[in-house]
């Protein structure tokens, strides 16, 4: 869909679909969250870090620790999407661009249900931060 194009509205009726979604989305990324974590730490796999350590394998060490904390950053940045866009179906805003007010529109929603602008100003966003990707619909 180009930019430019009248994107369908979000009607009521709609917002129950989008809830569940939302909801199944959120559910899965917990799920992944807590699979990735996997409980607590074993004293086998507690016994192999502290070795691996004290071997001077530092650098490992600390990539790894480096790369836990990007995907925690990540998966807590899609939780606060998913968490905003609940609340706008819950205060009436859903679907509205928070830039410019036109409609995100269904098929986007669709799509990337947790879209904050239509594609004319996410496309803008974009290409003012240097973005070369085309926005998801």
């Amino acid at each position: 869909m180009p930019a430019n194009a009248i994107a369908t509205p979000v009607t009521p009726d709609l917002l129950p679909q989008f809830t569940q979604l939302l909801n199944d989305q959120r559910a899965a990324l917990l799920a992944q969250i807590r699979q990735q974590r996997g409980g607590d730490i074993s004293r086998a796999d507690a016994a192999a870090n502290a070795r691996s350590v004290a071997q001077g394998d530092w650098a490992q060490n600390d990539a790894e620790r480096d790369l836990a904390v990007t995907l925690e950053e990540r998966e807590l940045d899609e939780l606060n999407q998913i968490s905003t866009a609940l609340q706008a179906i819950a205060d009436g805003s859903y679907g509205s661009c928070v830039t410019c007010g036109a409609d995100v529109g269904v098929a986007r929603l669709k799509a990337n249900p947790v879209a904050l602008r239509c594609m004319a100003c996410q496309t803008q966003l974009e290409q003012a931060h240097g973005q070369v990707h085309a926005p998801t619909l």
